[in-house]
């Protein structure tokens, strides 16, 4: 790390920074570090050094982000280095390190507060520019000509891979995954439906200003060429923490819609999504599942470890057991 540190300062005229790194959450692919120049000024350090991804997938999430940032959509940006590259490959120890430099978003994680919203203001607001700040990225995202390209959704959800991935031992699992994958390949991919989307959006990935409210995206490591209705389910199952406490299944889904509705207000403040797409909203929660089932399991191998089942048990039952909508409207 420190060798890497050393060519980054030059390489992004950070000498007079102060570097601290960031402990890694589990199944991190990557390696943080914030750097402050001053308590006004800070950026994040970002190093990748797994050796599954190439320079050319790096260049393609970072070219979109700066695409975006360029033109108004509320993301944090990517810091050239002085010879005007948006990825720098470094040598440390003999292997290579992909390294990007961001712009640290303004704000904070609700998490890190808690999961308070900022005081005096509703919460409805913040479903609202959740939903804003998703929609002005999709909006963009369609009109984006990629230099480098992503990969596309079946390039990784295909069966040949996860065959490999997944062990026989969960051959109902499997075919339940295979069903939804030839549905899948049925769906619309036409410009308004399918193109560049952050595949991870969450409260995790954004900070709020806890002044304004505005949200801020970041971490696009995951991006891909998909459904736009996967980033709109995704963040459907995510209002999940704020209706648990509702021990009634039918008005938990009440709940539920109407923190969705919100943030459809706000997203199509900023592009449209079709009625046709929304009423596939239960199929596109199975496809985020699969995405998170698919995430334990790499997470698993990446670490030498056996995945433990309690960690996918809930939405493997739902996909066995065709039950709707992740089981939140299912009785306890």
């Amino acid at each position: 790390m420190t060798e890497i540190i050393e060519k980054v300062k030059k390489l992004f005229l950070l000498e007079d920074c102060t570097f601290t790194p960031v402990s890694g959450h589990e199944g991190g692919r990557n390696r943080i570090v914030i750097v402050s120049r001053d308590a006004e000024k800070q950026y994040v350090l970002r190093i990748s050094d797994l050796g599954d991804r190439s320079e050319d997938d790096y260049l393609a999430e970072t070219e979109f982000v700066h695409f975006l940032a360029e033109r108004g959509a509320p993301v944090a940006d990517v810091v050239p280095s002085v010879q005007g590259r948006l990825v720098e490959c470094l040598e440390a120890d003999g292997e290579a390190a992909y390294v990007s430099l961001f712009v640290y978003a303004k704000g904070m994680l609700l998490a890190d507060n808690d999961y308070r919203y900022r005081d005096g203001a509703p919460l409805s607001e913040y479903f609202y520019n959740t939903g804003k700040a998703l929609g002005a990225i999709h909006r963009l995202s369609k009109a984006y000509t990629p230099v480098h390209p992503r990969q596309d959704y079946f390039d990784k959800y295909n069966m040949e891979y996860l065959n490999s991935l997944i062990p026989d031992e969960f051959g109902e699992l499997k075919t339940a995954i295979a069903k939804r994958l030839e549905t899948f390949r049925a769906l619309p991919k036409d410009n308004g439906s399918y193109g560049l989307v952050h595949f991870d959006y969450s409260d995790g990935n954004y900070h709020v200003d806890m002044e304004t409210g505005a949200i801020t995206v970041f971490d696009f490591d995951n991006c891909m060429n998909c459904w736009y209705m996967f980033d709109l389910a995704n963040l459907w199952t995510h209002n999940e923490g704020w209706t648990r406490q509702e021990p009634d299944p039918g008005k938990r889904m009440e709940l539920m819609q109407q923190c969705f509705d919100l943030q459809l207000q706000g997203y199509r403040s900023e592009t449209d999504i079709s009625e046709e797409m929304l009423e596939k909203l239960p199929l596109f929660i199975d496809m985020v599942l699969i995405e998170n089932i698919v995430d334990e399991f790499e997470c698993a191998a990446r670490e030498g470890e056996e995945l433990d089942y309690e960690d996918i048990e809930d939405a493997a039952e739902c996909l066995i057991n065709d039950i709707p909508f992740a089981g939140i409207g299912q009785q306890e």
